[in-house]
């Protein structure tokens, strides 16, 4: 089951992406790490450069959080 936890007003720094494989994690302003799937950039590019700040929302599945609706 998924849920989406939108309108919380994250932000943070992605801090990798690999294009190979459109994995990539973000550190948010209060330290915690979320991995995102290139899917998840709402621009629609499927890329991003490591060191783009963002704001996004998270994504509850599988019983952790990842980052989703990601957008710089």
């Amino acid at each position: 089951m998924t849920e989406l936890a939108r309108g919380r007003g994250l932000t943070g720094r992605v801090v990798s992406f690999d294009a190979a494989v459109g994995l990539g994690e973000i550190e948010s302003t209060a330290g915690e790490r979320h991995a995102f799937h290139c899917i998840e950039i709402a621009d629609g590019t499927r890329e991003i450069a490591p060191d783009t700040d963002v704001s996004f929302d998270l994504l509850h599945k599988f019983g952790r959080a990842e980052a989703a609706n990601i957008r710089s």
